[in-house]
């Protein structure tokens, strides 16, 4: 680990065997204990622990919380019920990307934005009423993602509470959970495709809580995963990433978020231009397959020898029994799923366009 780069919450509760590591933020984070494969096979079949406490988290707190965040959110949260979570974007004036955000509703008086670009918690500050303050809190609060099957049995084991499907569904969450001793925040969400959970708890929590999560979930198989394993998992799911999928030149509708934009809703941030780009998506994100094995990241894909988009990131996709599966930035009028597009590289093979998402089309683990 370098000694350059910060520690996360549970860096010191984190066994030993990281092969690499990797900087997200400035944070060290595993990217793998060995075997992204093994790793893998954990979040499909049994259940995987890694961390997002490298994420801004952002808390909106006083009477016009609500509308602070509406002001700069793609989604309306007016009616949104306490415990409950949404997923969308947050653009810039000219209605181009800035980050995707997981916003969650406490009351309202109390809300927490959580994403990956400091800009966002600009927009608060520059939207915020005059009875509403705006705290970053990255370094008060660890999350720890545990994500499989088996999740919901191992996390049940350390409360009394009740996390049943019934209990506690797809996007939402519940505070003030008793869990192995301690006082976390339990929500129903991932960047897995697969049935899981997030824990949010105070950093100085962190290592107690890993310790009881691994003392009950070794024997039913959980693992350590470390972000390759991440990457083969949301790549699998179809889910993007920024400064990945997207980036600052790009609108909702040209990454598979135009579903998040609520043009009904009131004036927010960038809405107006957002009007005008739904007009016209020049550009789309597909899943596509590549020939045998290669280094594919920012591979340009072509169209009678005229560059037509670029391979954003490429794995070796363990549901596909280790074929290379991407995710591809495209222009719209080349993205019909099954189009085959030629390589900017020398091969046999070409890329083919398939549906998004390759892994649970229906979504039906992650609800389940």
């Amino acid at each position: 680990m370098s000694d350059e780069l910060k520690q996360t919450p549970f860096s010191s509760s984190y066994p030993d065997g990281v092969v690499e590591w990797i900087d997200i933020f400035g944070y060290a984070v595993p990217l793998t204990w060995g075997d992204p494969n093994v790793e893998c096979a954990a979040v499909r079949n049994q259940a995987a622990a890694f961390e997002f406490s490298m994420l801004l988290k952002w808390d909106v707190e006083g009477a016009g919380a609500i509308q602070t965040v509406n002001n700069i959110f793609s989604r309306d949260i007016s009616e949104m019920k306490p415990g409950t979570i949404a997923y969308g974007v947050v653009v810039s004036e000219a209605g181009k990307m800035v980050d995707d955000c997981t916003v969650f509703v406490y009351g309202p008086e109390l809300v927490r934005i959580i994403g990956a670009n400091p800009i966002v918690g600009d927009l608060l500050d520059h939207y915020r009423t005059n009875n509403v303050t705006v705290s970053e809190r990255r370094d008060e609060l660890a999350q720890l993602s545990v994500q499989g099957p088996l999740s919901r049995e191992i996390l049940q084991k350390l409360t009394s509470s009740d996390i049943s499907n019934d209990a506690l569904r797809w996007y939402h969450f519940i505070t003030d959970v008793d869990m192995a001793g301690m006082k976390v925040q339990i929500s129903r969400i991932g960047y897995t495709g697969e049935l899981g959970y997030e824990i949010m708890l105070p950093v100085d929590s962190a290592q107690a809580f890993w310790d009881a999560l691994f003392k009950v979930g070794e024997p039913l198989g959980l693992l350590p995963a470390g972000a390759a394993c991440v990457m083969m998992c949301r790549i699998e799911a179809g889910l993007i990433m920024g400064e990945v999928e997207y980036d600052h030149t790009m609108t909702p509708y040209e990454c598979r978020m135009a579903w998040s934009v609520d043009l009904n809703k009131d004036n927010f941030h960038g809405k107006d231009a957002l009007i005008e780009s739904q007009k016209n998506p020049s550009l789309d994100i597909v899943s596509v397959i590549l020939p045998g094995e290669g280094e594919y990241d920012g591979v340009e894909l072509m169209d009678n020898n005229k560059k037509v988009g670029i391979v954003t990131m490429a794995i070796p996709s363990p549901y596909l029994d280790g074929q290379f599966l991407g995710l591809a930035r495209i222009n719209r009028e080349n993205s019909s799923v099954g189009n085959r597009l030629d390589l900017s590289m020398e091969s046999d093979g070409q890329a083919e366009i398939v549906a998004t998402p390759v892994y649970d089309p229906e979504r039906v683990r992650l609800r389940s």
